[in-house]
């Protein structure tokens, strides 16, 4: 059993804090600013990126800060994870809480963080606009559907 990785072995609430932050496979999916239909709970991605989004890196450019920094920042734990519906069909949280392996460019499986870029994953290269540049009576005119699909590419081996 030990020669199992511990994404396998363990529930997301058994992992220590450093294999807990290693789940993030670097994506930025899900700094991405999304919108929910109230009547339907329907959730549209937007290209719109967090204003703390990196587009080149696909990471929090003050993730120590990012609750304090952004209001509706959400901090993914065990308890919410499975009720998030916006997390992305590739995140390895969700994966996890489900019961599912890993794809084979997630870092922890490759080994290498640019995998997720190189199975087209990740925001690198989509992020249209920062939020700071955009009214949000405006979102509706960047929705996109790439974030909620796994690229062709991802579904291949290495």
């Amino acid at each position: 059993m030990d020669d199992l990785p511990f994404w396998r072995r363990k529930a997301l609430a058994e992992m220590t804090p450093d294999e807990w932050e290693s789940l993030c496979d670097g994506c930025g999916r899900c700094c991405l600013n999304k919108l929910e239909d109230e009547d339907t709970g329907r959730v549209y991605y937007t290209d719109v990126g967090c204003r703390l989004l990196d587009g080149a890196t696909c990471r929090c450019k003050d993730y120590q800060h990012r609750g304090e920094l952004v209001e509706d920042c959400v901090r993914l734990s065990p308890d919410n994870v499975a009720d998030l519906k916006w997390l992305p069909p590739t995140c390895a949280y969700r994966l996890v809480a489900r019961g599912r392996d890993l794809y084979w460019w997630h870092p922890l499986v490759s080994g290498d963080p640019e995998t997720v870029h190189a199975a087209g994953v990740s925001v690198r290269g989509r992020v249209a606009i920062s939020e700071e540049n955009i009214s949000v009576e405006e979102y509706e005119e960047r929705i996109v559907s790439w974030p909620g699909r796994l690229p062709p590419r991802s579904k291949r081996s290495a």
